[in-house]
């Protein structure tokens, strides 16, 4: 558990000093999310070609959501939109438990949840988290 931590750590301070030279295109961030996650997780070559289009379809699901939802011309309803995330998420992990071991499946899990709690990943970067949230009147 500590070296997940620490690899998060790692991760993250890896992603902090990329953001001070140019910013990489989607494909290359695509790549070292792969690659970083290929290491994190000590993923063989097989299981890489098998978990990159999972985490894709997972990706292009909720792009697609996003998309629609956008289309619709209102504003999507936030506890929506975090149930149809968490169960594409689900569907996930469904289809990565026959490729993963149960400490690679673990490991994934514990990286998703920082990730989806660490305001660097949120919308808005750390500041836009550590705003108080606006109240209505």
């Amino acid at each position: 558990m500590k070296a997940t931590v620490l690899a998060l750590a790692l991760l993250c301070a890896g992603v902090a000093s990329a953001q001070t030279s140019a910013p990489p295109s989607a494909s290359a961030r695509e790549a070292q999310h792969m690659s970083d996650l290929a290491t994190l997780l000590d993923l063989t070559d097989a299981q890489k070609a098998q978990v990159q289009p999972i985490l894709e379809a997972e990706h292009a699901q909720m792009k697609q959501a996003f998309e629609q939802a956008k289309a619709s011309g209102s504003k999507p309803d936030f506890q929506q939109m975090k149930a149809l995330h968490q169960q594409i998420q689900q569907d996930t992990l469904q289809k990565l438990t026959p490729v993963l071991s149960a400490l690679q499946l673990k490991k994934f899990q514990v990286l998703m949840s920082h990730m989806h709690g660490h305001p660097h990943f949120r919308k808005g970067g750390p500041a836009a988290a550590a705003a108080p949230p606006a109240t209505a009147n």
